[in-house]
């Protein structure tokens, strides 16, 4: 890994100045490579990492993002178990799709630039019917994470989707299996997250060192040690809901990463995190119209809660 910087000149015009657009033009970065280092938290301005790709930045401000090598490409025998996935759309039209993103599948490559993700599956897919086509991520759901999720067929499409996002308009309905009974039932979680070096994130007390997260949930279901909730995202930070439920005491299910030991569950088995994006909605940017897609729960969601029934009129012990 080697780090390139740069101070933002004065001939880059204010429209200009997105983080994006001034890493493309400093640096030469594919524009599909940009995206991926914004978010996973390898672009810094003035020393602060930086995970909007809309941000705007200012004449003289320092920009440096690490660039990760390229992987040597894969013998042509190997075979990845998703490499021959097919990707379940709900929605598909001359400007955006909207997908179901199975579990334990990348939304996007990590630092490693893995070949096998949901956009590459998206842009294999979108170009069975226009040659080079691409696929823009939009917003981006943990590999442990299943449900819808936008992805645009231009960067226009995606910065317009992108800006609905930065102002909280699109409601994003999650429904998640935690550890523990939440009190009270329901609550907003709110905070400051910060990166440590491992890319963990944790909350701190102010905006100085981290970014704002404000998350709702609902307690829909009780059972003696686990519970169900709907949760509701205000903003969408990376690993938001993971660590603010693990946080106050009730993490999801599965999750390997956030107080893994108390996520653990006679009932979930599965490698895979208790948390699906059920609802996304959104306005379509070239049309007006709104978009509001739902899909029907994972079969583990709905095998846990079999067994819970089941356990409850047995009255077996965990």
């Amino acid at each position: 890994m080697s780090q390139k910087s740069a101070d933002v000149p004065a001939n880059i015009p204010q429209p200009a100045r997105q983080l994006s657009n001034v890493l493309q033009n400093l640096f030469k970065i594919p524009r599909a490579q940009i995206y991926p280092l914004i978010e996973e938290g390898f672009v810094t301005v003035n020393g602060r990492v930086k995970r909007q790709a809309f941000l705007v930045v200012e004449v003289g401000d320092k920009i440096s993002v690490d660039i990760v090598p390229q992987p040597i490409a894969a013998p042509a025998h190997s075979k990845n178990k998703h490499s021959n996935r097919s990707v379940d759309f709900l929605y598909d039209d001359d400007d955006l799709a909207i997908v179901n993103k199975p579990a334990n599948l990348l939304t996007v490559p990590t630092r490693h630039r893995e070949p096998h993700t949901l956009m590459s599956l998206v842009e294999r897919q979108f170009q069975k019917s226009v040659a080079g086509a691409r696929a823009f991520c939009v917003h981006r759901l943990d590999r442990g994470v299943s449900g819808v999720l936008v992805v645009a067929k231009s960067l226009e499409m995606a910065e317009a989707i992108r800006n609905q996002f930065a102002m909280r308009k699109p409601q994003r309905k999650y429904i998640a299996i935690v550890a523990g009974i939440p009190r009270p039932a329901s609550h907003e979680l709110r905070s400051y997250l910060a990166t440590d070096e491992n890319l963990n994130r944790y909350s701190v007390p102010n905006a100085e060192h981290g970014e704002l997260a404000i998350t709702h949930y609902i307690t829909r279901h009780v059972w003696r040690d686990a519970s169900f909730l709907e949760v509701r995202l205000e903003t969408g930070r990376r690993n938001q809901i993971r660590v603010q439920l693990a946080e106050a005491g009730y993490p999801i299910l599965g999750d390997p990463r956030y107080k893994p030991r108390q996520a653990e569950h006679w009932a979930w088995p599965y490698q895979r995190l208790a948390l699906h994006a059920e609802t996304l909605g959104f306005t379509h940017p070239r049309t007006g119209s709104p978009i509001q897609m739902e899909t029907q729960w994972p079969q583990e969601f709905r095998d846990f809660i079999r067994h819970q029934k089941k356990h409850t009129q047995t009255g077996g012990d965990t």
